[in-house]
């Protein structure tokens, strides 16, 4: 798998901060490709939650830093909904390759009541059709009678601390040669919203900004979906942050 890496702690690794990148571990889904292929517990990273990480999480941490006057943490921190009340501890969560997760009955449930608590929460990474199906099936186990809808262009979201109209499909570093992945050409910007107009959770379909914060300091990676991907996380984490 892509990511998992050893990577050498910063050395203010341990300092309090404002805001910590929190990233949502899962067990495997009926359409992770690795499934079964890896002897091991999901819980010490034998899924795909564990895609980009830990680089993509500490060089968007990073620009959080430069770009914003949040305090963010220079290391990330994995969370697993199953683990007591750890979730509500962090107001921003974060969760890569959503189309192949194993999100549980027990796990949406805590989910749900994260959001419905003022959590926010930012799904990546999945593609096509197949996984588009999947994802909106279990996303009904969090929110049954709410819709994913796209975010129109006018959203706070969209707009708190980049002006973000002109938005484009952010390729992952292995499909640059085609732009896309399986079927998924026309990249949408979507999001599940409260009774009062919060977008809680918003979602990347069809387009990989995980990569665009794990590839930004390669050279061989393109700058413009870097650019791109980075001013969209820090919107979110500005926008989580402030309403």
């Amino acid at each position: 798998m892509e990511g998992y890496e050893s990577l050498p702690l910063p050395l203010d690794w341990q300092r309090p901060a404002e805001w910590t990148f929190a990233r949502l571990m899962y067990p495997p889904g009926p359409l992770d490709g690795y499934s079964g292929r890896f002897d091991g517990d999901w819980r010490e990273g034998l899924s795909l939650w564990t895609q980009d990480y830990p680089l993509a999480d500490r060089s968007f941490a990073e620009a959080v830093r430069r770009l914003t006057r949040i305090d963010a943490k220079s290391v990330e921190q994995p969370v697993n909904l199953d683990d007591g009340d750890e979730i509500y501890n962090y107001p921003w969560l974060y969760a890569v390759q959503v189309g192949e997760w194993g999100l549980t009955q027990r796990q949406a449930e805590k989910l749900r009541d994260y959001l419905l608590r003022g959590g926010f929460f930012m799904a990546d990474d999945f593609h096509g059709s197949e996984e588009e199906t999947y994802f909106t099936k279990t996303m009904k186990m969090v929110f049954p009678d709410r819709p994913i809808v796209d975010i129109p262009n006018d959203d706070p979201i969209f707009h708190t601390v980049f002006d973000l109209d002109e938005r484009y499909q952010i390729a992952g570093a292995e499909h640059l040669r085609t732009g896309y992945k399986k079927d998924g050409k026309v990249p949408r910007w979507q999001g599940i919203y409260d009774d009062k107009g919060r977008v809680m959770v918003a979602i990347s379909l069809n387009s990989d900004i995980g990569d665009s914060w794990e590839w930004s300091n390669n050279p061989q990676y393109p700058q413009k979906f870097s650019d791109l991907g980075i001013r969209i996380g820090v919107n979110y984490v500005l926008y989580a942050m402030t309403h």
